[in-house]
């Protein structure tokens, strides 16, 4: 058996039947025309065959008895190929629009704790001729980073599929059940194992403490200066909250221009996509006259996993970035941001050797789930003020062109996990070197589907605007105008 952290537990116990915690992928691939057989049974024959090679597809979870320690991990010796793979047909016209709003349905319901827990779709009936493939996994046993390392171990970077050796048979694994002597024993040993750790850490983490106060101290701001220290997020539509029904849209874009992007204009890649998330709330609110006169704050999953770590495990932890939504100039926001990110990124880099650390808390599975019942039953969401208004990630994905089956996988879209209190999640993944893809997922109660829409073309102006700030060093323009022309609604009166 293993153990989970307390950090892969938390997202089991923060689950309520509004909030599933998973993570998915929505792939699509280009089928060869001239290919023979079904599509759908040669994949669900290639994961039947290489089920061995992830964990998070072979095991499930075994509770700890009254709920007062983290569950456990324990190996599945009887998989339900045919559940977990699934296949779906599009109507006509096989629309990409029609594709997102199905994956915004699938990823509303929740896994079987009962299984293990994943589930894959493949979806066929594309009017492009291309196939779809949808993964979720729960966040518990898998992060960003662990799922692209599960995705090498799953596909193949050559259309010719490469042969893997079969699995080796447990010995005396047949009917195994776990009894709760001995899940009392493991989660004593396990919380015992815990509190060593901590104690070992206690000296190394006081001296990144000491170096941490000192990078915040050293980001003070002269009175008048934009702060880089973060106060309250002020409230939004956002801030509320949610339901378990989704609304999910995607964009692609070419990844090595916005790196060059980034480069020409003083930023990152994630500098760019955060400047084009603030510029599209900013718009987006603004046109409902919801804008705040305060800053949108993001928060900003970070990967805490070292080099060469390709665990399945959860190794993350939170930062927050100004939006600067109060700055209409778009280039005097952009740098605002990039102060702001570069500043968070510091003190994580100080902070890592103490962040994500396993602490023992007895009872913790009913605990953080009576919690977090209450947070989203009640009005809580709505009435404490928010730390942050909307979750915005960047996942660095697979640097390769990869194949599913022998068909070239061209897309790699993000699905993620709106919450209680920050509705909207808008995450990106770059892929092959070649593309960055978003994802935007949201409770459709708060962004509808066809609102999430609106917010992807805005998203696209945004770039536009960043597209025409100068190069660095170069004198400053006139100011660029920080809305675009508005955008018709999605349904207009027909003419008389």
């Amino acid at each position: 058996m293993d153990h989970l952290s307390s950090l892969d537990a938390s997202f089991l116990h923060l689950e309520t039947p509004e909030t599933p915690m998973h993570v998915g992928t929505l792939l699509l691939v280009d089928l060869p025309k001239d290919r023979a057989g079904d599509y759908y049974e040669d994949f669900k024959a290639m994961i039947g065959q290489r089920l061995h090679l992830a964990t998070i597809l072979t095991r499930k979870l075994a509770p700890m008895p009254f709920e007062l320690s983290d569950p456990v991990w324990i190996e599945d010796d009887d998989i339900d190929l045919d559940y977990h793979v699934r296949s779906l047909v599009l109507r006509r016209p096989g629309s990409m629009a029609q594709l997102e709003q199905l994956v915004a349905r699938l990823h509303s319901s929740l896994l079987d704790r009962s299984r293990p827990l994943w589930e894959m779709y493949v979806i066929e009936g594309l009017q492009n001729g291309q196939a779809a493939i949808y993964f979720k996994a729960h966040h518990s046993g898998v992060d960003g980073k662990s799922a692209t390392e599960m995705f090498k171990v799953l596909y193949d970077t050559t259309p010719q599929m490469r042969q893997v050796p079969p699995a080796r048979r447990r010995r005396g694994a047949g009917g195994y059940q776990l009894g709760v002597a001995e899940l009392m024993r493991a989660a004593v040993s396990n919380q015992a194992t815990q509190y060593r750790k901590l104690a070992e850490l206690l000296p190394s983490a006081a001296k990144a403490l000491g170096t941490a106060g000192n990078v915040l101290a050293s980001q003070r701001t002269k009175p008048g200066e934009r702060p880089l220290t973060l106060g309250a997020a002020p409230r939004t539509l956002f801030n509320d909250s949610i339901t378990n029904q989704r609304s999910f849209t995607t964009l692609s874009l070419p990844f090595p221009e916005l790196k060059a992007l980034g480069k020409r204009v003083g930023g990152t890649v994630n500098t760019i996509v955060m400047a084009m998330c603030a510029s599209a709330l900013r718009r987006f609110l603004k046109e409902r006259g919801e804008l705040p006169k305060e800053a949108l704050i993001a928060a900003v999953p970070v990967s805490l996993r070292a080099e060469g770590d390709d665990s399945m495990n959860n190794q993350v932890s939170m930062v927050r970035v100004d939006l600067a939504t109060d700055i209409e100039d778009v280039a005097e926001r952009f740098k605002a941001i990039h102060a702001s990110s570069e500043a968070a990124k510091a003190v994580v880099r100080e902070l890592k050797p103490v962040l994500g650390v396993d602490l023992p808390l007895t009872g913790s599975p009913w605990l953080m789930s009576s919690m977090a019942s209450l947070y989203g039953r009640s009005t809580l969401a709505r009435q404490l003020p928010p730390m942050a208004n909307v979750t915005i990630s960047n996942v660095p994905g697979p640097v390769q062109q990869l194949y599913i089956c022998g068909a070239p996988m061209m897309s790699f879209y993000p699905v993620s996990i709106p919450y209680h209190g920050t509705a909207l999640n808008m995450t990106v993944q770059s892929y092959a070197g070649k593309v960055l893809e978003f994802g935007v997922t949201c409770c459709r109660r708060v962004l509808s589907q066809d609102e999430s829409h609106e917010l992807i073309g805005y998203l696209k102006d945004a770039l536009k605007e960043i597209e025409q700030l100068p190069s660095i060093g170069e004198a400053q323009p006139a100011p660029v105008p920080a809305q675009a022309p508005r955008r018709k609604a999605a349904t207009t009166a027909r003419a008389k």
